[in-house]
């Protein structure tokens, strides 16, 4: 029975930030998920589709396409890739002093695909890449700087509603929570418990960023996490249901098909 999903980890444990080149040689992998990193692909070539989650994608290029540690995703690439991959430890966020770098990750990672009008921020991978490979210490702070440009420059291709006040870091931290892997539970007000707010001024603050409620929010990565383990494992259903924090199986699958339209098993089975 297949309970876990496949999980790699592209990085040395030292290490808390990674670029290179994407490899040439890939073209069609078994979905997975990766070790506590947050991953973006930059395409400038190639042909196919990336499939994050229950998503897919058409690879148009260039392209930007970006994995956290808790979303499953596979590529079907059909002709010879170019481009450029960056790896993203959580370690290296938690140890981040620069408050914008910070920011600026949780901005990207709400977006799973993104079309740059050019390939402008080439440049600026090259050079980092660069900055990478010397493995000095001395060179930290180029390649933190080099690393906010790029943040920034591949963020022009979305516009971002960015607050100005206190209420952004404590949207970012309840995100942060809610991408914690095998964490999240289906109350909102233990969210805001950990957040030290209400729930009231949770909801208001997910209003203000995104338009959404902080119930909407909870529900989207309730319902993405029990697609994932409906499509990617054998799982039984009263063990998802458990795991994702419902008071049984009755009451998930009720939850699942308000918000997905099909019950657990009817997903499982049109997407096995």
């Amino acid at each position: 029975m297949k309970t876990e999903l496949e999980i790699k980890d592209k990085t040395r444990q030292a290490e808390g930030l990674k670029i290179a080149t994407f490899r040439q040689h890939i073209r069609k992998t078994s979905p997975h998920k990766h070790n506590n990193y947050f991953e973006i692909i930059y395409l400038t070539k190639g042909l196919g589709s990336h499939t994050i989650d229950t998503i897919e994608y058409t690879i148009k290029t260039p392209v930007i396409f970006t994995i956290r540690k808790e979303q499953v995703h596979c590529w079907d690439i059909k002709t010879e890739p170019e481009g450029f991959v960056l790896i993203i430890k959580k370690t290296f966020i938690d140890n981040c002093l620069d408050k914008d770098i910070k920011r600026l990750i949780s901005e990207l990672s709400a977006q799973a695909c993104l079309f740059p009008k050019d390939n402008a921020a080439i440049d600026i991978f090259k050079l980092l890449l660069n900055e990478h490979q010397e493995k000095k210490t001395s060179n930290t702070p180029i390649i933190d700087g080099l690393l906010k440009a790029l943040l920034a420059k591949l963020l022009e291709s979305v516009k971002l509603k960015i607050s100005k006040n206190g209420n952004s870091t404590i949207f970012q931290k309840f995100i942060e929570l809610l991408n914690r892997e095998n964490e999240l539970t289906n109350k909102v007000n233990h969210y805001a418990r950990l957040l030290n707010t209400t729930p009231q001024n949770l909801n208001a603050v997910c209003r203000k960023e995104t338009g959404q409620s902080s119930a909407e929010i909870l529900s989207e990565y309730i319902i993405n996490e029990a697609k994932r383990l409906l499509r990617y494992t054998d799982i039984m259903v009263s063990e998802i249901a458990d795991k994702l924090d419902f008071k049984d199986n009755s009451h998930f699958s009720k939850y699942f098909k308000r918000h997905v339209g099909s019950s657990p098993i009817g997903f499982r089975n049109d997407n096995s």
